[in-house]
């Protein structure tokens, strides 16, 4: 008789331990972090397809974006695009003979370089903010978003500006594959 008490118990206890971890990874998942898969070629090579990453979700919550900072947002297509933010509110941004432009100061991009060097021509055609979104800045409460395989990147030139509601997160951490799992910038 003890010990079938004793085995209700143990299970009980098992049973709590396992709902409250559950529970526990649910709340992680829905408020904290989350996974995500990188899905196409837009980010290469800093991200290739198929790498798996982690989303912060409470990095905006509390802070600001920064330029150039990876994040994940909800696109106008019903999908999640993972993105490099180029222009903050407020900015003016260009693009002439492969050089980024903001407020008409050049502004470097070493996340480039490597990929500038496999190729011939220019990786990022020429454009000024106003002729892609119609705006002669990038206002309050919006971010100019790019792919850093500019020629092969559906982004703010094409989707238009990017409202931070719609930013899930920012993302800097490969988890999988192994080989590949580190911070990216």
């Amino acid at each position: 008789m003890e010990t079938e008490v004793k085995k209700k118990n143990e299970m009980w206890e098992w049973s709590k331990a396992l709902l409250i971890a559950f529970g526990l990874a649910a709340i992680i998942r829905f408020f904290l972090f989350t996974p995500i898969v990188v899905d196409g070629e837009s980010m290469m090579p800093t991200l290739e397809h198929g790498d798996r990453m982690i989303v912060n979700k409470i990095g905006y919550t509390v802070g600001e974006p920064d330029r150039f900072d990876i994040i994940v947002f909800h696109a106008p297509e019903q999908k999640d695009y993972i993105k490099r933010i180029i222009g903050l509110p407020g900015d003016h941004v260009a693009y002439e003979d492969d050089q980024l432009y903001i407020n008409g100061e050049a502004v470097e991009e070493p996340y480039l370089d490597i990929y500038k060097q496999g190729i011939t021509g220019t990786l990022t055609e020429d454009f000024v903010l106003e002729d892609v979104t119609g705006e002669r800045i990038v206002p309050d409460g919006s971010v100019f978003v790019m792919g850093d395989n500019r020629r092969a990147s559906k982004d703010s030139r094409h989707i238009g500006l990017v409202p931070t509601e719609e930013v899930i997160g920012d993302t800097s951490f490969v988890f999988w594959p192994l080989p590949e799992a580190g911070i990216v910038k």
